[in-house]
């Protein structure tokens, strides 16, 4: 018969019991501070240039983050939702998981629709420029990569420790 035993701290101090406290929370924690500094400075006239252009949504806005990545005001709001999900989500392995990889498969699916929809395209109301595709290409695999090779035990299942 097998048995946990409480004492063993393997089992009662385990790093997944704290808050970014292994890899994969880690990770989380760190895109979500990423995130959340990135929807911030898209709202900082000189971070972001021709900051007067900035429209709520669309592809008619013209404010560029850092001279180079097309941003709306929705635009930055995905991305401070990104952020703060990024830092609640470090609160468990399970959770940080979650974020990266299902955060990677959106950004994926982001990336696809400024391949289709990008540029002066009517569909295009995020708005996405080449060089926010290619950013977005980059997060999605970057994501998914960490999320998966950062919880190498089975996709965050607790497993508590057993003696024979």
């Amino acid at each position: 018969m097998t048995t946990a035993d409480p004492t063993d701290r393997g089992f009662a101090d385990r790093d997944d019991r704290r808050y970014a406290g292994t890899a994969v929370q880690k990770a989380s924690l760190v895109a979500g501070i990423v995130f959340l500094v990135v929807g911030i400075a898209g709202f900082i006239p000189g971070l972001t240039t021709n900051y007067g252009a900035l429209t709520f949504a669309g592809h008619d806005s013209m404010a560029m983050l850092l001279g180079v990545f097309q941003v709306s005001v929705l635009h930055n709001l995905v991305h401070l939702i990104y952020g703060v999900g990024g830092l609640a989500f470090a609160a468990t392995r399970i959770g940080s998981r979650m974020y990266l990889v299902v955060g990677g498969i959106v950004y994926a699916v982001i990336w696809l629709y400024g391949l289709l929809f990008g540029g002066d395209h009517p569909a295009n109301i995020v708005p996405l420029n080449s060089a926010d595709n290619w950013l977005h290409l980059f997060l999605a695999a970057a994501m998914i990569l960490l999320g998966v090779l950062l919880s190498p035990r089975g996709a965050g299942v607790n497993r508590p420790a057993t003696r024979v």
